[in-house]
């Protein structure tokens, strides 16, 4: 059976592999909503878009986000991505601090 975690760490051991400056999961902050883009953008579209009606079942609610996430513009996925190294820079310049 695979499982999420068993994903993860072939994930990792890939991008070892392949991507020279991955960074490794020891030097990942802990907690960096501020460093991950669906944090700090998708999930707030995602969540503005599937819930702009009230839902009567899960399965309402599940097909407005796949809806949503369908129709997410593709230069927004790219601005978020574009914006991350700056983000990075900025945590780094905050020592790990909170950025805005």
């Amino acid at each position: 059976m695979v499982t999420l975690w068993n994903k993860a760490k072939e994930t990792q051991a890939w991008l070892r592999k392949n991507v020279p400056d991955f960074i490794t999961i020891k030097e990942w902050p802990p907690y960096s909503p501020d460093l991950n883009p669906l944090d700090y953008a998708i999930w707030g579209y995602l969540e503005a878009k599937a819930c702009e009606k009230p839902h009567e079942s899960i399965k309402s609610l599940k097909k407005a986000i796949k809806k949503a996430w369908d129709e997410m513009p593709d230069d927004m996925v790219k601005r978020m991505v574009d914006s991350w190294p700056g983000r990075l820079q900025a945590c780094i310049d905050a020592e790990g601090g909170y950025i805005e």
